[in-house]
């Protein structure tokens, strides 16, 4: 007897996020995020679809071991005209020999009519047809019951027939889809409760988009009407809108409800992880608004917020952050009191009493310095610097003589219209002074090769930190090309530790070059590095 309780997690991060405008998963990024997912402990994985691409297809000739998922490949029922058995793309789906297959099919009449051009009756056919085939070759078969919330509105009888089709013919699970992402939770929870009268819950499944930002809801309010499988993926990965986040949905189910997932109390921990791991593999930023894995999802910026939360966090936090591998953080900014002071000082290590005059200081120079241009909030690193060299404790690892960077706009031997950048940095640096001159991508990246060039053989710690985003704003913009400028710098570093600086200079050169310095110091400092001096 199924536990009515349990909800099944099933990932389609590699097959319907892979639609994702943007996004190209090669074989080994598919590879480390199915490996991933296995070890966060969801219960299935959807690798791809067989036959559509040579990546799906190398994924799927040499597949992961799992220890923990069961992994999925995805197909379409047979096609109009042809038997299950003779049938190209069913064939290449079952041939994947994965311990479960998904199959998709159409469950809107009007999508039969004008998408497929046939009966009605052909295409619940094709459904149960395809499905006892499947059945017959694979362990575990589930049916994708395509646009279901559109189709079942249009008409309900219809639609529900083609998820009979296949539950009759032997489907683990029937999917519902709201694949246009256009029903509301009401909706889906009415209609999902219609269902399940005739369809067991414990064999039903939901899949929703976000094109009304109610992905999560719907799904959420399906298990709330009966179904207990969910589909979805890391971040809402999907075409469009997206899918379902399933780290939402996993940490909601598991922190805020009665349902039971497949997700320890250690795996929840790991969701964050996960997260950002999926964003290095698409070398894009986090999103810092995300629900519970968020660098903002547990910041706190005003002053009496931070008051309130150092006495109890559950004043301002709804959950723990531990328990989904989240942290606290205390953001420092014009709005900035003594207490968002003395909480981050907590949090980089830093002991001092909450009398010394020293905190006060360093409030008010955070508030002058941001009514010049200068963004903590954003930059936490350059504010770690800022409060150490207030109490006198950055080591001098090096110094700047000065730089000069030129840029050279020229046709080469080629007749090609090109442009050159070129640094030139001289370092005060172990008691002697350091000239080195280097190109680059851009006058940044020139200056920023420079550096390292002359850092490097002194402090190998920097060989692994790399400069993973660049922003800049006009501060003043009616200053038109005198403008004020800010530029904020975010690093990274193999070990996955993400950092942020910023410099405002009315040079926009000057401004990279002081949020770089942080950067560059700031890893230094964290490294364990011994001062030049």
């Amino acid at each position: 007897m199924a536990d009515d309780k349990r909800v099944y997690l099933f990932d389609s991060t590699l097959r319907d996020g892979a639609q994702t405008q943007g996004v190209d998963f090669s074989v080994n990024d598919k590879l480390a995020i199915a490996q991933a997912l296995d070890r966060l402990g969801v219960d299935y994985v959807e690798g791809g679809w067989p036959g559509a691409n040579p990546t799906d297809d190398a994924f799927f000739g040499a597949p992961p071991a799992f220890k923990r998922a069961k992994l999925v490949a995805f197909g379409m029922t047979r096609r109009p005209g042809r038997s299950s058995a003779n049938d190209p793309g069913l064939n290449a789906l079952l041939n994947a020999k994965t311990g479960a297959v998904c199959m998709v099919g159409k469950s809107w009449d009007f999508h039969v009519d004008v998408a497929l051009g046939i009966s009605r009756t052909e295409n619940i056919d094709m459904i149960a047809e395809s499905v006892a085939h499947a059945k017959e070759r694979c362990g575990e078969v589930m049916f994708d019951a395509e646009h279901f919330f559109d189709g079942f509105k249009a008409n309900p009888q219809y639609a529900l027939d083609c998820a009979l089709a296949a539950y009759k013919a032997g489907a683990r699970w029937i999917v519902l889809c709201d694949t246009n992402g256009g029903t509301l939770p009401h909706e889906v929870e009415r209609i999902v409760g219609e269902v399940t009268a005739k369809i067991p819950g414990t064999q039903l499944g939901i899949h929703c988009h976000n094109d009304t930002e109610n992905a999560v809801a719907n799904s959420l309010a399906a298990v709330r009407a009966g179904v207990r499988q969910i589909q979805g993926t890391l971040n809402g990965l999907g075409e469009r809108c997206g899918n379902a986040n399933l780290i939402s949905l996993a940490a909601s189910l598991a922190l805020k409800t009665d349902f039971k997932i497949g997700l320890t109390e250690h795996d929840l921990k790991q969701l964050t992880h996960v997260s950002r791991l999926l964003d290095e593999r698409l070398n894009r930023a986090p999103n810092r608004s995300a629900a519970y894995v968020g660098e903002s999802a547990f910041a706190h910026k005003g002053g009496l917020h931070v008051s309130a939360v150092e006495k109890d966090p559950r004043t301002y936090e709804h959950i723990e952050p531990t328990l989904v591998g989240n942290r606290r953080h205390i953001v420092v900014s014009d709005q900035s009191g003594r207490a968002n002071i003395l909480a981050r000082f907590r949090e980089i290590g830093l002991d001092i009493e909450a009398d010394d005059g020293k905190v006060a200081a360093l409030v008010e120079t955070v508030k002058l310095r941001e009514y010049d241009g200068y963004a903590y909030d954003g930059a936490e690193a350059s504010f770690e610097l800022l409060a150490r060299r207030a109490l006198g404790s950055v080591p001098g690892y090096f110094r700047l003589a000065r730089f000069r960077v030129m840029d050279e706009r020229r046709w080469n031997v080629r007749g090609e219209l090109i442009t050159e950048s070129e640094a030139t940095v001289t370092l005060d640096l172990k008691g002697e002074q350091l000239m080195t001159v280097a190109t680059g991508n851009g006058p940044v990246n020139a200056l920023d090769t420079a550096l390292r060039k002359a850092l490097l053989p002194h402090y190998p710690e920097l060989a692994d930190m790399r400069l993973v985003d660049f922003k800049v704003r006009i501060l003043t913009p009616q200053a038109g090309t005198e403008a004020i400028t800010r530029v904020m710098i975010e690093s990274a570093d193999s070990a996955g530790e993400r950092w942020s600086t910023v410099g405002v200079s009315p040079n926009i050169i000057d401004a990279s070059y002081e949020a770089l310095n942080d950067a560059i110091t700031w890893k230094l400092l964290k490294s364990g590095a011994k001062s030049a001096e």
